[in-house]
């Protein structure tokens, strides 16, 4: 039986990863500080924190993997659908060159994975109040698809 403040110290570890929003890393420092500085004393608290950090690692390999997806494409396609040269001589042109008849199925993967990026950063966010909530009532969750750093 968890006591009522390592329950309200395991939802805050969870709810600190919103200082992303505020501090860069801020999703990764302080549920780091929380968590190693609580460990030790409560087994509730361990088994949150090293949850926040490895859901937070997840989203981190995911997000990049998409990304590293998503941005050559938009990099490649922009340049294939609009030549540099016009981009540089004439700004308005840009727009009088751009047709949806030039997209192609490389493109759609890009325009995919780039939604799935949008995707994932709703369900961290979503996910995380869930934890929070669930922490908070004693109960010990696990994020789906979450991959095991910190055994």
């Amino acid at each position: 039986m968890e006591t009522s403040t390592e329950k309200k110290i395991a939802a805050l570890t969870h709810l600190s990863t919103f200082s992303q929003y505020i501090i860069p890393f801020g999703n990764y420092i302080f549920p780091i500080l929380i968590w190693s500085s609580k460990k030790d004393k409560s087994d509730f608290i361990d088994f949150n924190g090293k949850q926040v950090i490895n859901f937070q690692l997840s989203i981190l390999i995911y997000t990049l993997v998409l990304a590293m997806i998503a941005l050559p494409i938009f990099i490649v396609s922009f340049f294939n659908i609009i030549p540099l040269n016009t981009i540089i001589n004439d700004t308005d042109t840009v727009l009088n060159n751009f047709n949806l008849e030039s997209i192609n199925g490389i493109l759609i993967v890009g325009i995919i994975a780039f939604l799935l990026i949008i995707g994932l950063k709703i369900a961290e966010f979503l996910l995380i109040i869930y934890a929070a909530v669930k922490s908070s009532n004693g109960e010990r969750y696990n994020y789906p698809l979450t991959i095991s750093f910190i055994k």
